[in-house]
């Protein structure tokens, strides 16, 4: 085992041990350096260097990997500098490694009317369609991840409208339902006859409860209804997570208050969202800015 090695299975155990992070968080950083180490051949970690994190960068914008995938490898080769300058080891700063700037682009948000007509879309009062409201209206009142909502519990305090979740690294928060999340979801467990734990379960076609809805059904689901709302491109749960936090900001929440309700570990996660209001703020402007010298 060569100097990297040992340093890579280090990390690694000290991600999952004393940093708490679940098995798939490891999973991904094991991938993303792997390839970092494997491509720059890299065998030491006097090796990192700032030319090599570059030339691994022009690599991956080449093969055409979206920006924000590609922030993923870069974030994961910073950490695992920071954790080894924790450990005394004189190497390159993260400091010195720049995220890539995500544009609005890479990360899209509905606007209001492609939401409204999406959360509208579930038609009928069958146990499919209410179901699928529901999960709807719980995607976009607490900007859950798709994994999130997949787990929740189906025994909920509905009348104070609040779930705890256990979120990425194990760590608990609480986010909130609107009155149209709780009216959606009481609708649904009222035609519940199964005896399932999980708040969303998969169906059957004939509507037989198939237990835990998995993270590939409300794919599919979410792409149907988007569909048939009139929606000309592909939209995926993540969107209305992207949704939620943009929603937020705009109506004039702080930065580190949607950071606790999103769960993200830094602020320098969320504040990609505030790139995204900066349309909504140019409208804005448009709208008020120098009215009465438009009068004129």
């Amino acid at each position: 085992m060569n100097d990297i090695e040992r340093h890579f299975r280090e990390y690694l155990d000290y991600l999952e041990i004393e940093k708490n992070r679940s098995s798939k968080t490891r999973e991904n950083y094991e991938r993303y350096l792997k390839l970092f180490f494997d491509y720059t051949k890299t065998n030491s970690i006097k090796d990192i260097t700032e030319e090599r994190v570059r030339s691994f960068r022009v690599m991956l914008a080449r093969k055409n990997i979206k920006r924000n995938t590609q922030s993923y490898y870069v974030i994961a080769i910073r950490n695992f500098l920071k954790y080894l300058i924790k450990r005394g080891y004189n190497i390159l700063s993260p400091d010195a490694i720049e995220l890539p700037r995500v544009s609005r682009r890479d990360i899209e948000v509905l606007d209001y009317g492609e939401l409204e007509r999406l959360l509208k879309s579930p038609k009928g009062d069958d146990l499919r369609s209410v179901r699928d409201r529901a999960i709807l209206e719980t995607f976009f009142s607490t900007g859950l991840r798709l994994s999130e909502l997949c787990t929740l519990p189906r025994y909920i305090d509905l009348e104070r409208g609040e779930i705890s979740v256990r979120g990425k690294g194990d760590k608990l928060r609480i986010v909130f339902l609107s009155d149209g999340a709780k009216k959606a979801i009481k609708e649904y467990l009222k035609k519940r006859t199964d005896p399932e734990e999980f708040l969303f379960v998969g169906l059957s076609k004939s509507g037989k409860t198939l237990g835990r809805i998995t993270p590939r059904s409300v794919e599919r689901l979410i792409d149907r209804y988007a569909r048939a709302a009139g929606i000309p491109k592909k939209v995926h749960p993540h969107q209305l997570r992207h949704s939620f936090a943009t929603d937020l900001l705009i109506n004039g929440a702080d930065l580190r208050s949607v950071q606790s309700l999103l769960g993200h570990a830094n602020v320098s996660t969320t504040q990609i969202y505030t790139h995204l209001t900066n349309k909504e703020l140019r409208e804005v402007h448009e709208a008020f800015h120098g009215i009465r010298r438009k009068k004129k």
